[in-house]
């Protein structure tokens, strides 16, 4: 079997890596990261946040699972007449962190007119992204409103994109093309529209994160992306084993919960740990999974939709709940659960 040595060079940053064996389908140390990130007028803090934070992101990452990592932005607000600056502006992968740092110095939060925001037109442009067909693929998403065509209420559009891209159809397509889709949800505007993030992350095997604190988006981030790529591993060095098992379960005709369920006794059996970015007000909701996520399109999911009603959260209970410190422990049953949606949507 042939191998090869990686190295990543990350703006002067150099970091060694031992020769791997070359990989049926991907290595999980190699790393293609996509922003998809709302550039609408509330929205400053957050993109000052990733201006200040995306060097010591990356150096981390690259120090930690020594990552070859790309970075790629794609900045988004709305249709004209709601916004006349741009729908969707891509900055396609570099391996640059100074280049993708002027991207985002670029990064305006201006604008966005009703309510929701070309959502769609984002993640459309994230999964024509150039992906390395061997990394580990992740999307972070970060936004405060929602897509067109979810809710009617102070939407201009309301039967959905005016390009025709729908978010719902998108996720699965990047679900089959290995992109992992983290949701940060800014809080509270997004909270009666949680459900829907929720559910593309699902439908990914990636997960929401609901945020209050612009300061917390770098750990976020990186607890994130350290959890994926730890499961990267697992699954590749389990995939036959993971298949036999998702196998057994159509065949014993049982739900994917109880699939998952299996899957986590198999990696409970031999001990395995996990890296595991806490993330306790995250947790997909049943309505997320065993509803939105079985609907066709965005037609069908708005048919069922109902907002969320905002409540006021006591500040000691949020600060318990936005703690996204990353641990190590027992493979947990969500894990379980991302691992089954992951294995099945790929081709």
């Amino acid at each position: 079997m042939s191998r090869r040595q990686h190295s990543k060079v990350t703006s002067g940053l150099h970091v060694d890596k031992p020769e791997q064996p070359e990989l049926a389908e991907h290595d999980a140390s190699i790393l293609d990261l996509a922003f998809a990130m709302d550039c609408t007028g509330s929205m400053a803090s957050y993109i000052e946040g990733a201006k200040n934070n995306i060097r010591a992101i990356v150096e981390e990452i690259v120090r930690s699972e020594k990552s070859d990592v790309r970075l790629a932005l794609v900045e988004y607000r709305d249709h004209p007449p709601q916004d006349t600056t741009f729908v969707t502006r891509v900055h396609n992968f570099t391996n640059s962190v100074n280049e993708m740092e002027s991207w985002l110095q670029e990064c305006r939060a201006e604008g966005g007119g009703d309510t929701p925001e070309a959502v769609a037109d984002a993640l459309h442009d994230i999964i024509n992204l150039s992906w390395r067909r061997e990394a580990t693929r992740i999307c972070i998403l970060i936004s405060d409103a929602p897509p067109h065509g979810l809710d009617p209420n102070g939407d201009s559009f309301p039967n959905g994109c005016p390009a025709g891209y729908d978010p719902l159809r998108i996720a699965r397509d990047m679900a089959e093309h290995r992109i992992t889709l983290y949701a940060v949800g800014v809080e509270p505007p997004i909270v009666r529209y949680r459900d829907f993030f929720m559910t593309i992350a699902y439908i990914t095997g990636g997960q929401y994160v609901p945020m209050i604190n612009a300061q917390l988006l770098a750990q976020v981030i990186i607890g994130g992306v350290r959890e994926e790529i730890t499961l990267e591993r697992l699954m590749q060095n389990a995939q036959a084993d993971i298949a036999r098992e998702i196998q057994q379960a159509e065949e014993d005709g049982v739900d994917d919960r109880e699939t998952a369920t299996r899957i986590n006794h198999y990696f409970a059996s031999r001990k395995t740990r996990t890296k595991q970015m806490r993330n306790k007000a995250g947790a997909t909701s049943k309505t997320a999974e065993e509803c939105y996520s079985k609907c066709a399109d965005m037609s069908e999911m708005a048919s069922k939709f109902k907002t969320i009603e905002v409540k006021e959260v006591e500040e000691e209970e949020s600060k318990e709940d936005m703690n996204y410190e990353l641990d190590e422990e027992d493979m947990s049953l969500e894990q379980a659960k991302r691992i089954v949606q992951k294995a099945k949507s790929r081709k």
